[in-house]
């Protein structure tokens, strides 16, 4: 009896497909009208799709001629818009393109879910009226957005601490560079507040009150080593940035020589925004197979998602010297059964100089055997070459940078992890 089942499951499986795809089919064929009109339409250049009759409720316009001149569309698949039920984030693929520089491929992002997008309304209108619905124009001249106004010369930390993990515990040195080099702005370059327009003030600070990953790639460019995506503009609340790559799930099951290549530069990445010359830390709250790319060409490794981003200005805390400032901070390791659960506290990657979160999230949720994502598991490193597992040092290094043993283990295994896939990678080649 039992040697039937699997092929009733078999069976029961491919009638499933077929059912699948026959819905599908009948779908389509409801939607016939609008899918033609699907295609023939370009969206985007519709203000009230893309938001733009909300500003300066919105995130920007520095890219609207490039919206309403048609030089940008959805690829294919994109411009079916009862698609979008599975398109929980937001995030779209598109063509740009420019007459002398001729076609290529951009993301483009809401920001949010629809859910989040209304509570944003919905946010901005209690804060004005202590209502959920109001009309949203008004309503921005009359919430704290707009009395910055133009006698103000500096945003000051005071004002905005709180608002978003990019300004949980903000200096006067990181609000300065998040205003000069503010994108949606013909005049930036300046950190005085008073230079903006009132429309930009607002759009500003609503970026940063409610997803400041826009002015997370604009203060850390890509164009200066950053290892974010690169920023392009705004119009209404359709943010673009540059395609970047495959995500890193894509290439979980790739040869072992690229996956230890791409996870040396996650250790890379890891170290980089801990320590850098300019003194500010970066630490990544988020961090997921979804939220890295790939480059196709280079191989390179990107950040693409960087919401949940903390800075703090080393500078400030060596300034101020909070208690234990200087006493090196370890985060604790805690295992869950959700994917990509991270552990911390963001007042103490605010009040200590010497930090390993970074290690910590990349060791725990991308290369170690606790990383989960999508129901596999043993992260990016697993089934290394017999050799190498017979060896023990790559699995010891990553158990202690993930699940650290001795008292600031994870700083010295992730120091040695980081040499070994260094060897590794040259071994390699």
């Amino acid at each position: 009896m039992l040697r039937f089942l699997p092929l009733k499951l078999g069976r029961l499986y491919r009638c499933l497909k077929l059912l699948f795809v026959v819905g599908l089919f009948v779908i389509l064929l409801m939607n016939t009208h609008n899918l033609f009109a699907s295609f023939q339409k370009n969206e985007l250049t519709d203000r009230r799709f893309i938001n733009l009759n909300k500003c300066p409720a919105c995130f920007g316009t520095s890219w609207c001629r490039k919206f309403m001149n048609g030089q940008i569309s959805f690829e294919t698949w994109g411009r079916l818009r009862f698609l979008d039920v599975f398109n929980v984030k937001n995030v779209f693929f598109a063509q740009y393109g420019e007459p002398r520089e001729g076609t290529r491929r951009i993301v483009l992002k809401r920001l949010g879910s629809n859910q989040e997008l209304t509570d944003i309304d919905q946010k901005i209108c209690k804060r004005a009226t202590g209502r959920p619905r109001c009309d949203l124009i008004q309503a921005m001249y009359k919430t704290e957005f707009a009395r910055l106004n133009g006698d103000v010369r500096l945003l000051t930390p005071d004002v905005v601490e709180g608002w978003s993990d990019l300004v949980h515990c903000p200096s006067q040195r990181l609000l300065d560079r998040i205003v000069r080099r503010y994108a949606e702005t013909k005049d930036s370059g300046s950190f005085l507040l008073k230079n903006l327009k009132d429309t930009e003030r607002m759009q500003l600070l609503m970026t940063l009150a409610f997803n400041p990953e826009p002015l997370v790639l604009q203060s850390f460019p890509s164009d200066e080593g950053w290892p974010f995506a690169k920023y392009l503009g705004a119009c209404g609340r359709m943010v673009a940035v540059n395609y970047v790559g495959e995500e890193l799930w894509s290439f979980f099951n790739a040869p072992w020589e690229k996956r230890v290549d791409l996870a040396k530069q996650l250790m890379d990445i890891a170290e980089q925004l801990t320590n850098n010359d300019f003194d500010f830390a970066l630490y990544l709250l988020d961090v997921s197979f979804d939220n890295f790319a790939v480059g196709p060409r280079d191989g390179k490794v990107i950040v693409v998602d960087a919401e949940n981003v903390v800075v703090a200005d080393k500078r400030l805390i060596k300034q101020n010297k909070p208690e234990n400032y200087d006493v090196w901070y370890e985060s604790k390791f805690e295992e869950c059964d959700k994917e990509a659960c991270l552990s911390f506290s963001k007042d103490m990657l605010c009040s200590r100089v010497t930090v390993d979160h970074n290690y910590y999230a990349i060791c725990q949720n991308l290369l170690s055997r606790y990383a989960t994502w999508r129901g596999s598991s043993g992260g990016l490193l697993h089934d290394p070459p017999p050799h190498i597992a017979k060896d023990g040092q790559l699995e010891a290094l990553l158990d202690e940078c993930a699940n650290p043993k001795k008292r600031y283990g994870r700083f010295q295994a992730a120091k040695e992890l980081h040499e070994y896939l260094t060897q590794l990678s040259g071994t390699a080649r």
